[in-house]
């Protein structure tokens, strides 16, 4: 028994000491504990003409080995439909710089759907620790398959798009002080439905989204507490996450014919390329319960996927599980 509780105690402890490394919005290269297993639910929404769009995820995730854990996501929305908006070759959100679109409705409501899954796994590589530091180096991939219809060229996993996505982690932890860098390729797949104009004809409509980079950088600093005596103490970490996206123009195609080339005035589905800032603020209550607060801003550039600002809560709590074994407990 007095095995079992020191276990739990120095998993608890280690979770505490990497705290500043639990970023809210991006993934270090540390991996979950072996047979951990953490719940995470998460909501992401902005305003449009005062018409709230929010993204929720419920997230499992669980360490199958020490060095491999896997994360299952489902999510619902209301940032998009089942079905392209009217006239979306021309349509707009009056936000992100787009120019307006004429004699088209603004801030359609969507209904609140549940939009689709996601399967993620990472492996920890490589791993140097030191005194009060450490540096270390994942590799990921994932499959998202999505429901609703994005009329966007911008592609993203999970929220967005169907396809797939790797890439590599790099994290530094020194003291209270941790950063993380993110690498990633992600590769959507094609969009094929009909899309109606506003009289009620209807295209048949693919859209070739183009791949994307993802290269972020999180800032993470363990403001509380000072020193550690027990895993009961709360923690209170600051960050500071850049989010960087690239993206290749999409095609798209009605009755057969190319129609992306005639419309030069939308910038939804041309490339581009922006970086985000996002400042937040985490909790850690007894080294299994978080609580995430952050808000999104355009740095350089801005998204067309959303607008400003961009808000994000989360709450994760983490289970500890130890196999009994058959012989004699301690």
């Amino acid at each position: 028994m007095k095995k079992a509780c020191s276990l739990l105690f120095v998993t608890f402890l280690s979770i505490s000491i990497r705290a500043q490394e639990l970023y809210n919005l991006t993934l270090p290269a540390s991996t979950l504990p072996k047979g951990a297993l953490g719940i995470r639910l998460f909501n992401e929404s902005y305003s449009e003409q005062g018409l709230i769009r929010k993204i929720t995820e419920l997230k499992l995730m669980y360490g199958i080995t020490s060095k491999l854990s896997v994360t299952v996501t489902g999510v619902a929305s209301d940032y998009h439909s089942l079905y392209l908006p009217v006239d979306f070759i021309l349509h707009d959100h009056s936000g992100g710089n787009a120019p307006p679109a004429a004699n088209l409705p603004q801030a359609t409501p969507n209904p609140y759907i549940f939009a689709g899954t996601d399967l993620y796994a990472q492996y920890r590589f490589l791993a140097s620790d030191g005194q009060n530091s450490h540096f270390r180096m994942a590799a990921y991939g994932e499959g998202s398959y999505v429901r609703i219809a994005s009329h966007l060229g911008d592609p993203e996993l999970l929220t967005h798009n169907t396809g797939f996505g790797a890439g590599l982690i790099t994290t530094y932890l020194k003291s209270h002080f941790a950063a993380t860098a993110t690498l990633g390729y992600v590769i959507p797949t094609e969009y094929a439905g009909n899309a109606f104009d506003k009289y009620g004809g209807a295209y048949y409509t693919t859209i070739k989204y183009g791949n994307a980079f993802n290269y972020d950088l999180a800032l993470g600093y363990l403001l509380f507490p000072r020193h550690y005596k027990t895993y009961n103490q709360s923690n209170v970490n600051l960050y500071l996450e850049f989010l960087g996206r690239s993206y290749g123009a999409a095609a798209v195609t009605q009755q057969d014919g190319v129609v992306t080339d005639h419309i030069p005035n939308t910038p939804f589905l041309k490339a581009g390329n922006y970086v985000d800032i996002n400042p937040g603020v985490q909790w850690i209550i007894k080294s299994s319960l978080r609580i995430d607060v952050s808000v999104g801003f355009p740095l350089i550039n801005s998204s067309f996927i959303h607008q400003y600002p961009l808000y994000y809560i989360g709450l994760q709590r983490y289970f500890f599980f130890k196999k009994r074994s058959s012989a004699k407990s301690d």
